[in-house]
């Protein structure tokens, strides 16, 4: 006789796996396993002693057990007659399967109606750490599960801070959910809440309910309650429905539909909030996201994304699943891809709704790439790189251009564990048919060739060396790179998809200093950089230091790469596993023209365990769009007794002598239930009239969030460092 797996979820009907903490508390059950390989059907009875009546009843006494195929038995007492095709087992009886474990007082096994009762039982669920009584557990093989006045919680006996109390809970054979009669739900011995019918899976498949409520703060929506409502709707559809209510602005509705087959998925999010009383128009305000990704043969694949909103602020009020307050653009793609061992192909459609007062970007309608990439023979590739895109504005005064673009390279790549080589040649040839192009310095077409060169070297070395009293291996990995691109005057090209970038010390040997191919540097530059590391017994990284820096042996041609120095900045980065506890990463640019820092980060982490954890951020951008930032962070994670945990976060801006973002939480967290208080305030970020961001607008709240273990909740205090503006990083990129 098996027994269904059911949980007992209350109002809230999707259950989650309970945490570690819980499961100390709770220890699990041990796995249940029948020692004796039994046919279907059949039954040993194992006691102390055994006395059989003319073949009809027969009785056990001491230590009886009682094993099918799936359960087993354990009583002082037991007594089978075969006239009534019955099984009655008494004093200290315990039965167990793969689902349940169950003390009762009494068994009651008719073969004939393939029917077992246990009376005043105990039981403890196997799958999921809850337990509780019952005055009577029917089992039945044609009419399920029958519990009459049971109870169910997740805490530990003697610590019962939550339980449901039911007349009767019902579970049918291959039934998805359990029905539930007249349940009281209890804090300690307080009634809070009375339903007369409910029902609840019985599985960890997916489950139409409930979920967990979201109630927090602002002062941008005031108090909010959202509500979600999951719908299963088959086996590859489901929906959410989240209604959620905010009293200075009003209800919002949002609605995400998700699809699976065989070959494809995708999701849809919908947002709509009617007249927002926290606008001068009472405005409608929306937010729709659209994401697909598939295949439709071999080796093709699909993929698309699509997102929309009323207004630049509504992301900054109204908050969102996908994007930021900091986020400047929405992408809108469409895509097409194949693959294969020498050739891949993309065909893309990439647009962009921007928000607030930013330059309009141009979009690529279509932007295609084919690559191909094959070997030649005695250790020579060759790889041709190719693509043709068509850009366009919505701003009509913005010149417009179709670019068509090849790339061929004949390279020479040599690899050893000693170090590696390559020996690569490029032919960047590159035309461009322009338009809209009144007024400016742009000419109607323009063909560009441009040659490249590069020759790049790595070794290895190490040897063994004692690293704070342990021995430990070194390594010291010096690496050059000569590059050589020729000039061409590209002032007659407009900017369509390219922005500067910034040099870190892997950015010295990228040989580009410009994203996208409307501006390619001439070069004529040395690149230098050693790394040096310290490897434990395990080969695990302890220390890495890496310093690398660019030497221009010819002043740059392109107006737009124009340099003051005949050097770079030197860039170094270091990472540094402390002992045990202590974790350090930082990189900076030293500009060896200036002696100045123009680009640093340091994040400095101590950590004791998992729940004790102290990190120093600190980030220098000496110039940033006319800006300088300079700030500093402190993120801790602290117990402060026993079931109680502090997470706090604090941002500082040292130029305006302001904080920008803090963040406070405190969490109790027991065997069986979960208590959060947050209380946070940043920078807003609204957009005004004239798309301009402000820079002085603070938005601040309060958050709570209540779990009880077991009725699909689980808490952490990770989640809380995660959360805010200034997530939780690692400091470390030791590998």
């Amino acid at each position: 006789m098996q027994i269904k797996q059911f949980t007992f979820l209350g109002l809230f009907t999707l259950a989650s796996p309970l945490s570690l903490a819980q499961q100390l508390c709770l220890a699990p059950v041990a796995p249940f396993k029948v020692q004796t390989k039994l046919g279907q059907g059949h039954i040993q009875i194992l006691s102390n002693s055994t006395e059989i009546q003319q073949d009809t009843v027969a009785e056990f006494q001491g230590n009886v057990e009682i094993i099918s195929d799936g359960t087993q038995i354990n009583a002082d007492h037991a007594r089978i007659d075969r006239n009534t095709q019955e099984l009655i087992a008494s004093g200290k009886v315990s039965y167990q399967d793969t689902q349940l474990k169950v003390s009762s007082k009494s068994v009651l096994l008719n073969t004939d109606s393939k029917m077992l009762v246990l009376e005043d039982s105990q039981y403890r669920l196997t799958n999921i750490n809850g337990r509780g009584n019952a005055e009577q557990i029917t089992l039945s093989e044609f009419e399920g599960v029958n519990l009459e006045e049971v109870s169910f919680s997740s805490c530990p006996p003697g610590s019962e801070d939550w339980r449901i109390q039911a007349s009767s809970i019902t579970l049918k054979p291959n039934g998805a959910r359990g029905e539930v009669k007249h349940a009281r739900f209890y804090v300690r011995d307080v009634p809070i809440l009375y339903l007369p019918y409910f029902s609840f899976p019985v599985s960890d498949a997916r489950q139409t309910g409930l979920l967990f409520p979201q109630i927090d703060s602002s002062s941008s929506t005031g108090v909010s309650y959202e509500q979600p409502y999951y719908w299963n709707i088959a086996p590859n559809y489901d929906a959410t429905i989240s209604p959620r209510l905010m009293s200075n602005r009003g209800t919002q509705l949002k609605t995400e539909f998700r699809y699976l087959t065989e070959h494809h998925n995708g999701q849809l999010n919908l947002e709509y909030l009617a007249s927002d009383r926290d606008t001068q128009a009472n405005s409608d305000r929306y937010f729709y996201r659209f994401t697909h990704y598939g295949e439709f043969a071999e080796n093709w694949q699909v993929n698309a994304e699509v997102n929309g909103l009323s207004d630049s602020n509504y992301i900054v009020d109204l908050g969102s699943d996908f994007y930021n307050r900091a986020d400047t653009h929405l992408y809108q793609t469409l895509g097409l891809k194949y693959f294969s061992e020498q050739i891949d192909f993309s065909l893309q459609f990439r647009d962009f709704e921007i928000l607030g007062d930013h330059p309009d970007s141009y979009r690529a309608l279509p932007e295609m790439k084919l690559n191909y990439q094959a070997d030649i023979g005695a250790g020579f590739e060759f790889a041709m790189h190719s693509e043709m895109a068509v850009f366009d504005n919505k701003n009509q005064d913005s010149p417009t251009a179709t670019r068509v673009h090849l790339a061929p390279v004949l390279s020479f790549p040599y690899q050893a564990q000693w170090g590696e080589l390559l020996a690569e040649t490029t032919v960047l040839h590159t035309y461009y048919q322009q338009e809209n192009i009144k007024n400016t310095t742009l000419d109607k077409e323009v063909t560009r060739t441009l040659g490249q060169a590069k020759l790049y070297g790595a070794l290895e070395f190490e040897r063994t060396t004692s690293w704070f009293g342990e021995q430990m291996t070194q390594t010291l990995e010096p690496k050059a790179q000569y590059l050589y691109t020729s000039f061409e005057d590209q002032s007659n090209i407009g900017l369509y998809d390219t922005t500067r970038l910034f040099n870190d010390f892997a950015g010295l040997f990228r040989g580009q200093e410009f994203t996208g191919l409307d501006r390619i540097s001439d070069k004529n530059q040395i690149t230098l950089g050693l790394t040096t590391r310290i490897l434990n017994e395990n080969n695990r990284e302890q220390f890495k230091l890496s310093l690398g820096q660019i030497f221009y042996l010819k002043d740059n041609r392109l107006s737009a790469a124009t340099k003051e120095d005949d050097r770079s900045a030197l860039a170094a980065e270091l990472d540094w596993q402390i002992g045990s506890k202590w974790y350090a990463h930082t990189e900076a640019q030293l500009s060896t023209f200036t002696e100045k820092i123009e680009r640093s980060s340091l994040s400095l982490e101590y950590q004791l365990s998992a729940s004790k954890v102290v990190q120093l951020n600190h980030r220098y951008v000496r110039e940033l769009s006319g800006e300088k930032i300079n700030q500093v962070g402190l993120t801790a994670s602290w117990p402060l007794a026993k079931n109680w945990q502090w997470v706090s976060r604090w941002y500082h801006d040292l130029n305006q002598h302001r904080t920008i973002e803090s963040y406070t939480g405190i969490q109790y967290e027991s065997c069986c239930w979960a208590m959060r208080f947050v209380v946070q305030r940043h920078l807003s970020n609204r957009f005004d009239n004239d798309g301009g961001q402000s820079t002085n607008e603070f938005d601040s709240g309060v958050a709570f969030k209540f779990v009880f273990k077991g009725l699909g909740g689980n808490s952490a205090s990770r989640e809380m460092l995660k959360d805010g503006l200034f997530g939780y990083r690692q400091p470390y990129l030791l590998n």
